[in-house]
């Protein structure tokens, strides 16, 4: 009869640094499921907002898309973003640039927010792992030298049982380093379109802006 081993008993063999493990293994998924959460409740499109501000800008009707952003749930996230910039007043460009910049900021730190801990669980995991292999290695080895007969069946049973925290670090650390790349990229995607937009939208200010200083000092 096939001897199976349960999760459980598989947890006692690897030894103490299971629990860390454990631990470990519990803040990935919690970080990932949060921020999973986190990035899809909130609406990070930006080409409709961009849309309709660069058609009040042309129409001039600032105002009006000022009222639109600030109507915007709090899950359109780069609303706020325009927002800063529409309420800026007229400006130069490097100001408008800056407050743009410094509102893109604020909402890409909200959004990246816990994704460094996912960076640090997917390197620390494989190394608990490493460190309980190397001690259970030393007691397999111990246990060999103090035994009598020493047997293949020996060595065997020690190096398996020594494996058993590598193999549930690398799991975590795939598990994290995969959460961390596939939700990072959504962010950057984000943050290309955001950078993107806003510098659309400042050229329109300021092209609205020298088509009404023309109209009002007209070129000789």
């Amino acid at each position: 009869m096939e001897n199976t081993l349960t999760l459980m008993e598989i947890f006692i063999l690897g030894g103490p640094l299971m629990w860390p493990l454990l631990a470990f293994s519990i803040l990935t998924v919690s970080i990932t499921a949060e921020r999973t959460i986190c990035l899809l409740y909130h609406n990070m499109r930006m080409d409709d907002l961009k849309k309709f501000t660069e058609e009040a800008i042309k129409e001039n009707k600032i105002d009006n898309a000022i009222e639109f952003l600030e109507g915007c749930s709090k899950r359109r996230i780069g609303a706020g973003i325009i927002l800063g910039i529409l309420k800026s007043g007229d400006y130069s460009v490097l100001f408008l640039e800056k407050r743009a910049e410094a509102e893109a900021l604020k909402c890409i730190n909200f959004l990246e927010k816990g994704l460094n801990y996912l960076t640090s669980l997917g390197s620390i995991s494989p190394l608990t792992g490493f460190l309980g292999t190397v001690t259970g290695m030393i007691g397999a080895f111990r246990a060999i030298a103090e035994a009598d007969n020493v047997s293949a069946q020996i060595v065997a049973n020690g190096i398996y049982e020594a494996l058993i925290t590598t193999v549930f670090g690398l799991i975590i650390a795939i598990t994290a380093m995969a959460a961390h790349s596939i939700l990072s990229n959504k962010v950057d995607k984000f943050t290309f379109e955001t950078e993107e937009s806003c510098s659309d939208i400042i050229l329109k200010l300021t092209e609205r802006e020298k088509y009404a200083i023309n109209e009002i000092i007209p070129e000789k």
